[in-house]
């Protein structure tokens, strides 16, 4: 059957329930079947329904190849749970389908999921940050740009005089830790929107949930290697988690663990991980921005590959930080033990880069409530961060130029007023004095005027120009403010000033003498 791409939008994973449901009743082969000499009529058994159903899956570019047989019988079991299929005798409900010739059929009516009108409201989970030394390397991560951004708030809260020429004090704005949490939280916010294509991020994002501290801390708090680093030692990994990862990371070398191994070793260390992971409560992409990440993967098409990772990187900053850390350690790891051919094997039956995305899809993306393709949904997500983490989980060069430039604009705004002296104290000022709606109403007025004025001027003393881009900008200049350009040149003898200075250009010699050859010419040929 043709998939078709659900592109990203509210209750996504609804949506994509749905369609999985119009493919499989709609191209499930159905025929005749007899058990103990009795005949059912447009029916299927359980193992051709996982056949079907699973090439449906690995051939559908909203779930993957890596989805596997037993995913796809846990799929079917869900489908008999909400009644999508039945037993052949009409019975449907808490038993699971087995790998086996039970028959079952469809209902006459299929129980579609009534997409909701609005999105639920997530209560606001606040976590605190914490620190440990990371074994990670994130090779593409310039630690250096990124701490350029770190503020001295007590520097900032001082305010920077400098003497202009007319005698009046001027004071550079102070750019507070405040207005540097705000531009990132407004950068990464509009960027979002614009990756995912959607007039607003209301219905895919709670956003109660974006900490603007979460994020400059996932950006200037990391180390060399581009980890996070957390000031609070008590939400860290446990130690003896990290040292396990460090042993399976860099397996057979650099045993931090101090033991014997034996025969079966590295499996017990690599359950013991497991274990911690899995029973976390909470996913490391968090329950409130499930629905986000869901939505990136709508654009896990090939042509849109560079897209979802941005859209990736740019959701990743907006974890807290300690999940982020989890998440940067977690993934160097299972890659590292993904590539390794010196590992052993992990599972009798599966391959270690499946195992791993198999293993951890269900800690790091689930939904709050049990969703039904919490499985397929976290195990596509995980198979393509796992190919792309050292991009995904680094911080974009093009979000930090994008703040720098924001807080260089908050910079330019001046306080001025006049001073004594060069070494006299200021004066006291006020900052809020009341004015009336007139006297604004006229100060905008004034600063519009001063400011157009001002850009008039800058033209006419422009010496890069050339004269015909000059009097371009000039005549463009003079229909839109006429008014002003009046006062600037009451008369055309002003105007004409401006360019009596220019040398004029004599015309090259060819085309001077170009006419009198011609003519010669012309006059030969009547002698002739």
């Amino acid at each position: 059957m043709e998939s078709r791409v659900i592109s990203p939008g509210p209750y996504r994973a609804t949506k994509l329930w749905n369609e999985l449901i119009k493919l499989f009743r709609a191209g499930m082969p159905l025929r005749k079947h007899s058990v103990r000499l009795k005949k059912y009529n447009k029916c299927f058994t359980a193992s051709e329904a996982v056949d079907w159903l699973h090439e449906l899956l690995k051939n559908n570019s909203n779930f993957g190849p890596d989805v596997t047989r037993q995913q796809t019988l846990q799929l079917l079991s869900k489908f008999l749970k909400n009644h999508v299929i039945e037993d052949v005798k009409g019975r449907s409900g808490g038993e699971n389908v087995d790998d086996n010739s039970q028959l079952y059929r469809f209902p006459i009516i299929s129980p579609l999921k009534v997409v909701p009108s609005h999105r639920p409201f997530y209560q606001k989970h606040t976590t605190g940050m914490n620190n440990k030394n990371d074994f990670c390397t994130l090779s593409k991560t310039n630690p250096k740009e990124v701490r350029s951004l770190q503020v001295n708030t007590e520097e900032l809260d001082k305010e920077v005089p400098v003497v202009t020429s007319d005698e009046h004090l001027m004071h550079v704005r102070p750019v507070t830790q405040s207005d540097i949490e705000e531009a990132w939280r407004e950068v990464v916010l509009n960027h979002l929107q614009k990756i995912l294509g959607l007039a607003s991020l209301d219905d895919v994002l709670d956003f109660s949930q974006v900490v603007a501290q979460n994020i400059v801390c996932n950006v200037c708090n990391i180390s060399k290697h581009g980890v996070v680093i957390l000031p609070d030692k008590s939400e860290d990994l446990p130690h003896w988690v990290l040292s396990a990862m460090k042993c399976l990371a860099n397996w057979p070398r650099h045993n931090d663990l101090n033991q014997e191994t034996y025969p079966g070793f590295e499996r017990d260390v690599f359950k013991s991980v497991a274990d911690y992971f899995i029973n976390l409560p909470d996913p490391l992409l968090t329950f409130e921005h499930y629905e986000l990440f869901v939505n990136i993967l709508g654009l896990l098409q090939p042509h849109l590959q560079q897209v979802a990772i941005e859209a990736l990187q740019v959701c990743c900053l907006l974890l807290p930080p300690p999940n982020r850390r989890k998440l940067q350690l977690l993934m160097r790891m299972i890659s590292r033990i993904s590539q390794n051919v010196d590992m052993p094997k992990l599972h009798d039956a599966m391959g270690t880069r499946m195992l791993m995305v198999h293993t951890f899809s269900h800690c790091i993306l689930r939904s709050k409530k049990d969703d039904d393709l919490n499985e397929l949904l976290g195990t596509r997500l995980v198979s393509f961060i796992l190919d792309h983490h050292q991009e995904i989980l680094q911080v974009p060069s093009y979000l930090q130029n994008a703040v720098e430039d924001h807080i260089n604009h908050l910079q330019k705004v001046q306080i001025r007023y006049p001073c004594t002296g060069i070494n006299s104290p200021a004066p006291m000022y006020t900052f809020c004095q009341q004015i009336s709606s007139k006297e604004f109403d006229e100060q905008k007025v004034t600063v519009s005027e001063f400011a157009i004025t001002e850009l008039l001027e800058n033209i006419v003393e422009d010496k890069i120009l050339s004269v015909k881009d000059k009097r371009k900008k000039l005549k463009q200049f003079q229909k839109e403010y006429p008014e002003i350009y009046q006062n600037r040149f009451p008369t055309s003898e002003c105007e004409n000033k401006l360019f009596q200075d220019k040398p004029k250009i004599k015309p090259p010699l060819l085309i001077t003498m170009k006419k009198p050859l011609k003519h010669l010419q012309k006059k030969q040929n009547l002698r002739s």
